[in-house]
């Protein structure tokens, strides 16, 4: 089974969040009409904290056990605002929301999940976690059009509020010819 751990949005957030996508989507589209974005729908909208791939089911039980113990972190404000892309320069692959708060909270919970998931084999990525609201995937961006997306991202004044982070949620990730969908098997909680 495909496995991540995020961190679930409050509707309110999912919601604001969506809505800021449409406008993007809406913009996007006049200014760049050969550019292909898939967005991602409003309820699997998340920050993920750790991509763990296929993981086998035994290992998935495992896994649950080092998770059961609450991390022993603090709770923390979590608020959803600006917009931007991946990578920052070159050809654009992510469209995302920004955390102006609760980035260094998320950085340290995923450090707290480091030995927890090490020990389990699961091996952090080389570049350094950098925590964000994914909206959309580019799928293509002519070379004429991606000045004018990278525009439309920094012009860009989102805010989708801000929720409380009080856990992380282990997903299962189902994909299917009409997309991914996400099931959550268990909550750690921060305190």
């Amino acid at each position: 089974m495909r496995l991540f751990l995020g961190f679930d949005l409050p509707d309110s957030v999912a919601r604001a969040a969506a809505a800021i996508a449409d406008d993007l989507r809406s913009r996007i589209a006049k200014a760049a009409p050969r550019t292909v974005l898939r967005w991602v729908p409003v309820e699997n909208l998340h920050v993920t904290v750790w991509f763990l791939g296929e993981v086998r089911d035994a290992e998935a039980a495992a896994l649950v056990e080092a998770l059961r113990p609450a991390l022993g972190l603090a709770t923390f404000p979590l608020r959803v605002a600006g917009a931007g892309l991946f990578p920052r320069s070159g050809a654009p692959r992510v469209v995302w929301l920004s955390l102006a708060d609760g980035r260094r909270e998320l950085i340290a919970v995923y450090d707290r999940l480091r030995p927890r998931l090490g020990a389990r084999g699961f091996v952090p990525e080389k570049r350094p976690y950098d925590p964000h609201l994914t909206i959309a995937r580019v799928k293509d961006v002519p070379r004429q059009e991606s000045a004018a997306v990278r525009g439309i991202l920094e012009e860009t004044r989102a805010d989708a509020g801000q929720c409380r982070v009080d856990s992380v949620t282990l997903f299962r990730s189902r994909t299917s010819p009409h997309g991914a969908q996400y099931e959550r098997l268990w909550r750690v909680p921060l305190e």
